[in-house]
C-alpha cells in the first residue's frame, strides 16, 4: 500500500469525536495560512461539472469556507457541513454576506441524507477525513441523476530545492521524524491519480476527470508558520519541540531569505459522475 494511502487511512480511521475537534487549536492559523484555489481552476471545475446557475451544492467539510466563498460569490445555493465548532464560528463570519449559504455544524457521517437533492457534492481538501465506508455511499445517495462528486485539492506547498535544503537542516536538528519529503510535480500528479483510483474503486462513480495547474505563491515568515501550524503532523507535535522548530525555521527564513519564500504546488480538481 502506498504511503499516501496509509496517511489517508490514518485521517479517516481516527475516532469521529477526535476528528471533529482536531483542528480546534489552530483554526485561526489555518484560515490565515492555507491557500485558496486559483480562479481559473474554479471556473473550469464549474464548466466541467456542467453546473447550472441555479444548482444546489452540498459541501462536505467546509472548514473556514475558503472554497465555499468561491462558489457563493457566483450565486450558488450551498449547504455546508462542518463538524468543528471553531471552524463553524469562522465560517459563519465569512458567510455573513451570503444568505444562500446554510451552515450545518455536524459531521458528514452524522448528516441526514437528502435523497437526490444536489447537483454536486463538493469537498476541498477534506474528503480524506471522511470514513471511506460512508462517504461515497452518502454522496451518491444525495446526488441527483447525472450529478457529480467534485473534489478540490491543494497539494503540499513546497519551496525551491535551495530553500528546502536550508529548512531541512532545521528539521534534522529539532524534529527529524516530521521532516517533509520533497514531492515535486511528478509525485503530486501520482498522488492525484491514486486519489482518482479510490473514487473509481468505490463502484458508485465513473472514473474522474482530473485537471491540475501549477501554482506559485509568496509567503512571508508568519504566514508560512501559520501554514505549517495547520498541518496534522504539527498539531500533534510536542509543543516544546514545535516551538523550538518554528524558532529555527523563523531564524533561517529571516536571515537567509529576507523573510519571504516562494512556494510551489499543484492545485487540482477531480470530477466524477454518479453511476446510474
Amino acid at each position: 500500500m502506498a504511503d499516501w494511502v496509509k496517511l489517508l487511512n490514518e485521517y479517516s480511521n481516527r475516532d469521529l469525536e477526535q476528528r471533529k475537534v482536531w483542528y480546534s487549536p489552530v483554526v485561526e492559523a489555518y484560515d490565515r495560512g492555507r491557500p485558496g484555489y486559483p480562479e481559473d481552476l474554479i471556473r473550469k471545475s464549474i464548466e466541467a461539472a456542467h453546473l447550472a446557475p441555479d444548482a444546489k451544492i452540498l459541501e462536505v467539510g467546509c472548514g473556514s469556507g475558503t472554497a465555499t466563498l468561491d462558489f457563493a460569490k457566483l450565486g450558488y445555493e450551498i449547504d455546508a457541513v462542518e463538524p468543528n465548532p471553531e471552524f463553524c464560528r469562522i465560517a459563519a463570519r465569512n458567510f455573513a454576506e451570503f444568505p444562500k449559504v446554510t451552515l450545518f455544524q455536524q459531521s458528514f457521517e452524522e448528516w441526514q441524507v437528502k435523497p437526490a437533492e444536489y447537483q454536486i457534492v463538493l469537498a476541498a481538501n477534506a474528503w480524506h477525513w471522511i470514513a471511506s465506508d460512508i462517504k461515497y455511499v452518502k454522496a451518491s445517495e444525495t446526488l441527483k441523476e447525472g450529478g457529480a462528486l467534485v473534489l478540490l485539492w491543494n497539494m503540499s506547498l513546497e519551496p525551491s530545492i535551495e530553500v528546502y535544503q536550508a529548512l531541512n537542516r532545521v528539521y534534522q536538528q529539532y524534529a527529524p521524524t516530521i521532516a517533509p519529503q520533497y514531492e515535486g510535480r511528478d509525485k503530486q500528479l501520482e498522488i492525484l491519480r491514486g486519489l482518482g483510483r479510490l473514487i473509481r474503486d468505490s463502484g458508485l462513480f465513473e472514473p474522474p476527470m482530473i485537471e491540475s495547474s501549477c501554482c506559485e505563491r509568496t509567503y512571508d515568515t508568519e504566514r508560512y508558520l501559520d501554514l505549517l501550524s495547520s498541518y496534522s503532523q504539527y498539531v500533534s507535535l510536542d509543543p516544546r519541540v514545535r516551538e523550538a522548530l518554528f524558532l529555527g525555521l523563523r531564524t533561517t527564513i529571516e536571515q537567509q531569505f529576507q523573510g519571504k519564500i516562494q512556494l510551489f504546488n499543484l492545485a487540482a480538481f477531480q470530477i466524477a459522475r454518479k453511476v446510474g
